[in-house]
Order: structure tokens, then sequence, then C-alpha cells
């Protein structure tokens, strides 16, 4: 009541995924279910939520490619996507034509995610654990830390992925059980 008055706009989002026409096909919900498992997500609608920001791409890219190579909206809006996509590293920088953008898959987007990252520069475990220890305040890029599993990483921040310097891992304070067990050794040993 008191937002209305007050003149608050209420925010308006689109949806971040598109559910699939066909909700049982055996191929997709196959490759589906190995993305899931291959890069240790949630569900399947963080698949959806990439196969959307990807279709997005493709088409701006499709719609690019009709006009003409010499159009200044197809120079302007063509190099500001490949652009885009080389700085988060989905796009190599000897690939920036926008044939490329349409050979583009979704495992390229999921590489350059900071669950994906974190196990690749072998900071843990497995891809499980990688999840845990973002969602748990480890993980830091450059100086901020990232609780977001699904941070998209640049090219430029990827040497700077790190632990969180208060995190038990980085050099911090150790962990409520380890500082549990070094108090109960402690009094063993005063008796």
């Amino acid at each position: 009541e008191e937002h209305a008055i007050m003149g608050a706009v209420p925010k308006v989002c689109s949806k971040t995924y598109a559910t699939p026409r066909r909700p049982f096909e055996k191929e997709r919900l196959d490759q589906e279910l190995k993305l899931v498992g291959e890069y240790g997500l949630r569900n399947k609608r963080e698949v959806w939520r990439v196969k959307l920001a990807l279709g997005k791409i493709r088409k701006a890219a499709r719609e690019l490619l009709t006009l003409d190579a010499k159009d200044p909206r197809r120079l302007f809006e063509g190099n500001a996507l490949l652009r885009r996509l080389v700085r988060i590293g989905v796009l190599d920088k000897e690939q920036m034509k926008l044939d490329f953008v349409l050979a583009l898959k979704v495992e390229n987007f999921m590489e350059r995610r900071l669950q994906t990252q974190v196990f690749k520069l072998g900071l843990a475990k497995s891809i499980h654990h990688a999840r845990v220890l973002v969602k748990q305040r480890h993980i830091r890029v450059r100086k901020q830390v990232v609780t977001t599993p699904s941070f998209v990483v640049r090219l430029d921040s990827q040497k700077h992925v790190d632990f969180a310097l208060n995190s038990p891992y980085g050099g911090g304070r150790p962990g409520r059980l380890k500082r549990k067990n070094l108090a109960k050794k402690a009094g063993g040993e005063e008796e």
C-alpha cells in the first residue's frame, strides 16, 4: 500500500529462461542431464537459462548477417557483440566473425561459469565441491567475494580467481570444527 502512494514502480522483469517446447524428447532430456552432471548444476532451469541467452545472441547474429557487410548497423552492433563474447572468453580473438557466433554451443558458456573455473583451476576437488566453496563464501574474484556459482568469469578476471582472504583456505582463521578440535586438544593437555 505505502509503496503505491510513494510512487515506487513495481519492478518488471522478463523471464531469464524458456521451458522446452516438447517436454519429453528423449534426446534433449539426455543431453540436459549430461550438462547438469558435467557442470554440477542444480536443475535443468540453469541449462535453459544459458540456452535462452545463447538463443538471443545467435538471433542477433543471424539478423546482422542478413544486412549488407558494409552496413553501419552491422559493423557497429556486430563488433559490439563480438567484443562482448571475446571479453567473457566464449570466442577467441581469431574468431571475430559473426559466422563463429552461430557455431557457439551451450558448453562454451558453461565453461565460463565461476563454478567450472574454480574446479578447472584446481581449487576444488570436484565440480560439486566447487559449487559448495562458491556458495560458502570461500572464493573471490579480484578483491570481491562472489557467492554466485553461475557468475561469468571474464578473460581478464580469470587469473584473479582465488580463495577469499578471510576463508580458512585462504589464510583466514580456521573453521568451526578445527577451532573446536584445537580447543579440545588444548583442554586435554592441561589436565
